[in-house]
């Protein structure tokens, strides 16, 4: 972390190594995946070459990350740079400033992230304000936030109409990562399923296992688990 005298200006970048154990675990999976896969030779040659290039995207993606991602504060406000992409919020447009932990997170993870919540309920993530790169992350945006309040113009107050956005858009990300799990619970029953017609079938099917069935499940999940929370949030705060 990076701070300038005179002022709030701070940039939040990536400063300390990576954890070599979660480094080496990554590329250790990726690579016994790609070799499983290569071994067998019924696989469609489409299945390794998609997962190999999700792989080396998802992998470039870090490192363009961990190069260019940055938390940058000053007089007009805050923004979070990526590895592509980069959101801005002024200081009237912040609501609060949170270190939260991470629940049931691994030995080698990160266990405090810090995210910025909007006016309007939204939330985004500030790269490199986590447990990485800083000693102690509820110290850092508990200082953050008291040089930030005569820049924001209001105090740091609790206000419930906010609060309650907050509670019906954590609502919806919630589904979507039910549904994200249930899709991905999907991929490995089709995967078993094509296993077991390997040795039933000539020809086992490889669209359903590998893509209809795991699509078909997060898709039913995703509109099942929106309506029922949004069936429970109160008339006033639902979208138009």
């Amino acid at each position: 972390m990076d701070t300038y005298d005179g002022g709030i200006e701070r940039e939040y970048r990536k400063r300390k190594k990576t954890p070599p154990l979660m480094a080496l675990s990554m590329g250790l999976l990726g690579l016994n995946a790609l070799f499983q896969l290569h071994r067998q030779h019924t696989t469609p040659p489409w299945v390794p070459a998609s997962i190999a290039a999700c792989y080396l995207l998802g992998a470039a993606r870090m490192v363009v990350y961990m190069r260019r991602g940055r938390t940058l504060i000053g007089a007009r406000g805050i923004t979070a740079r990526r590895a592509l992409t980069e959101r801005s919020r002024a200081w009237h447009e912040i609501y609060d400033i949170r270190a939260e932990p991470v629940p049931n997170a691994a030995k080698s993870a990160r266990k405090w992230f810090t995210f910025l919540y909007d006016t309007e309920g939204r939330r985004f993530v500030l790269p490199h304000m986590d447990d990485w790169q800083l000693d102690d992350v509820p110290a850092e945006v508990a200082a953050l936030r008291e040089a930030a309040a005569r820049h924001r113009g209001a105090a740091w107050d609790r206000r419930p109409e906010v609060e309650a956005r907050i509670r019906r858009r954590a609502g919806h990300r919630k589904a979507w990562e039910r549904a994200f799990t249930g899709g991905v619970i999907a991929l490995v029953c089709g995967f078993l399923l094509w296993v077991v017609l390997l040795f039933t079938k000539d020809h086992p099917p490889t669209f359903l296992p590998f893509l209809w069935l795991p699509l078909g499940t997060f898709a039913v999940l995703a509109a099942l688990l929106h309506w029922r929370w949004e069936s429970q949030v109160p008339r006033e705060l639902r979208q138009p």
